[in-house]
Order: structure tokens, then C-alpha cells, then sequence
């Protein structure tokens, strides 16, 4: 019986969201779901077609990047899921695609201004964008050497992770984060419909600049307030 059963299959069905919710094409792209109790996360493994993939492929890997178990070799960017597991406490799965708009504003590395109720709904702040990783960095790690620069944004700008579950990295592509896979491909989505609406927003007036805050905070607190209206209010 596989100890990692229920893990490989949340990272498989979250992997399995990025080319339904067009998020990358051909092999781009990987989640991975982590438990925290056992210290391990399953991956998408390299290469692997989605259409190819099954659940059983996913790699276990532990927080000192070894594979604990699974036959194939886990994903490139490995490395990378697991700097934000040791560096975000709280978070159980990590995104990496490569999707189009998302893609583009790390390419302009610029931060996604927060325009709009879209994006007010689903963070207060301007979406970051890293610096470009540095030579050295590079040389050393590339893929943890990405997680560095990540958690080293937030740091340096002061940004809560948890407030803001995702990130551009300049010249690369777009990281996202939340309580589970699920979740974390979630804000793939959300946070790629929130860059193509920005650019669509700049060519149609580029001296746009941004939303009124009291807008901005109204639509966050509705959502995630202490007093949140939105949705369907549980009685407890």
C-alpha cells in the first residue's frame, strides 16, 4: 500500500488544473502538495506530458530536496517549492506555470498595481515582482537560488506571504502559494486573469493609476474581513 497515496493524488489533481484552466502548455508548469506532520511533498515529476501523467508519477520529496520515493525525477523547479515550504509557515502547496499574461509582466518586471475590484477582492496590494536573479546566484543554485530571491522580496518589502500568495519573477514566470494544491492553483488562475485585465486596463488608459484605496479596502474586507459579507454566512 502507498504511504503517500492521498498526497499524490492532491498534488495530481492540482497539477491536472493547469491545462484546464489553460495555464501552460505541453510539459510547462508544476505543483506540489505538501504535508507538513511528515515534512514531504509530492511533485509533478520532469518532462511529463499532462495528458501522460497519473497520479501514482508524482514524486515524494522531503525538505532537504531527497526524493523519499517514486521512480522518476521530480520536477526542475523543486527546488524552488521547497525554499518556500522551509520559508512560509502555513502554506501546503506551491504553482509554477507559465501563463501568458503573468508571464508577461515578469518579462517587463513590473509589479501588477492593483487597478480594480478584481483585484482588490483577492489582495490590497500590488502583485510583486522580483529583482532578476544575479549571476552568482545563478551560478550557485539556479532553482533554490529563485526560492531565495522570492522569499528575500518579501522580506526586503516587507510583504506578508499570506496576504499575498503570489509573486513574479523577473524574466521567468509567476509562483503562487495557498493552505493546499488546490488552493495554490487557485491563485494561478486569479492571478493571471488580474494581469491580463492590468494590460488590458494600461492600453486603454495608459495614465491609469490604480484604484482609491478606500475602494481597494472596502471589496478586501468584504471578502476577508473581520465582518465579511460575501458568500454564505455560516451560523457557528
Amino acid at each position: 500500500m502507498d504511504p503517500y497515496k492521498s498526497l499524490r493524488e492532491a498534488a495530481y489533481e492540482a497539477n491536472m488544473e493547469i491545462p484546464r484552466r489553460s495555464l501552460a502548455l505541453y510539459t510547462w508548469g508544476n505543483v506540489s502538495a505538501f504535508d507538513a506532520d511528515r515534512a514531504v511533498f509530492a511533485i509533478k515529476p520532469s518532462g511529463v506530458a499532462y495528458e501522460d501523467l497519473k497520479a501514482a508519477d508524482m514524486v515524494i520529496v522531503d525538505l532537504e530536496g531527497k526524493k523519499v520515493d517514486g521512480s522518476l525525477n521530480p520536477s526542475s523547479d523543486t527546488k524552488t517549492h521547497l525554499i518556500l515550504y522551509r520559508s512560509f509557515p502555513g502554506i501546503a502547496g506551491v504553482t509554477h506555470t507559465h501563463s501568458t499574461y503573468a508571464v508577461a509582466w515578469a518579462q517587463a518586471c513590473r509589479s501588477v498595481p492593483v487597478l480594480g475590484t478584481t483585484h482588490a477582492d483577492h489582495c490590497i496590494h500590488p502583485i510583486p515582482c522580483t529583482d532578476y536573479i544575479s549571476q552568482d546566484a545563478l551560478a550557485r543554485d539556479y532553482e533554490e537560488e529563485t526560492g531565495n530571491l522570492i522569499v528575500d522580496t518579501f522580506r526586503k518589502q516587507k510583504l506578508d506571504p499570506q496576504e499575498i500568495p503570489m509573486v513574479l519573477v523577473a524574466g521567468h514566470g509567476p509562483f503562487t502559494w495557498g493552505p493546499s494544491a488546490a488552493k495554490s492553483v487557485y491563485h494561478a488562475a486569479v492571478l493571471e486573469e488580474i494581469c491580463k485585465m492590468a494590460y488590458v486596463t494600461g492600453v486603454l488608459n495608459p495614465r491609469i493609476v490604480g484604484l482609491p484605496a478606500y475602494i481597494v479596502q472596502k471589496h478586501y474586507d468584504r471578502k476577508h474581513g473581520a465582518h465579511a459579507y460575501y458568500g454564505q454566512q455560516i451560523d457557528r
